[in-house]
């Protein structure tokens, strides 16, 4: 069951680059065991409120989180690795993240069995496959057990097999009861996945929905036109 309040809330929120405005006025509430799907044409503003809701960007109005949603982290399209082996990238997470020494050893062998990794502990991260280095970033991700993970574009670069691997990890996230914010451009994805669906147009959220009610109901006229693919860059 959801927590009664928000883990993370926006209020209000902007954020502009130069003459650019990215975000207008917007207004989220994140909830335990969320898994929401931002879409939304290229442009539209997907990316700058996943890291404003990350804390990753100034942004005008205010954001919230609670002590249950204070531990967050994020899983880029093309994620950084350290140049150490796979078991050393997860190891000096668990450390960056304050995680006691003597419960390291156990989280890493059990992040990396989880993503299928294991065999390639001794091997340097960054000679994996794109779709073994996603799974690692993933792995290094649920093994610090953030409140909050947020996802840009996680398989936008993955073949079919990879991509399916990487939704594997993530459903088996949601069945722990993980809260998650997403990015995508797959309506594929969102539509198995997400629980919530939240659509940007030209900065700001034109609908948040359940996510069989944003495939199945007529939203917004932009809307539709996106779900038709008829909509895929954000003009302004």
């Amino acid at each position: 069951m959801k927590a009664p309040g928000p883990l993370l809330s926006l209020t209000g929120a902007g954020v502009r680059f130069g003459e650019v405005t990215a975000l207008r006025g917007v207004e989220l509430r994140v909830y335990r065991g969320d898994f929401i799907a931002l879409v939304g044409a290229n442009g539209s503003g997907k990316t700058t409120l996943l890291r404003a809701l990350h804390g990753q960007v100034a942004h005008a109005g205010a954001r919230h989180v609670s002590g249950q949603g204070a531990v967050q982290a994020m899983v880029f399209q093309r994620p950084f690795l350290l140049r150490l082996s796979v078991w050393n990238n997860l190891r000096i997470a668990l450390w960056l993240a304050g995680v006691p020494a003597s419960q390291r050893r156990e989280r890493a062998a059990e992040a990396l069995q989880r993503a299928g990794l294991f065999e390639q502990r001794e091997r340097p991260a960054r000679v994996l496959s794109g779709g073994q280095q996603q799974r690692l970033a993933l792995a290094r991700a649920w093994a610090v057990r953030p409140d909050i993970l947020f996802l840009d574009e996680p398989t936008a670069s993955l073949d079919p097999s990879a991509k399916k691997d990487v939704e594997h990890l993530l459903a088996g996230f949601v069945r722990d009861g993980m809260t998650l914010v997403m990015s995508t451009h797959n309506l594929g994805q969102a539509k198995r996945l997400a629980s919530r669906v939240v659509y940007l147009d030209q900065g700001e959220i034109r609908a948040d929905l359940p996510s069989d009610r944003f495939f199945s109901e007529h939203v917004d006229g932009r809307a539709d036109l996106f779900l038709k693919g008829e909509l895929s860059w954000d003009v302004r």
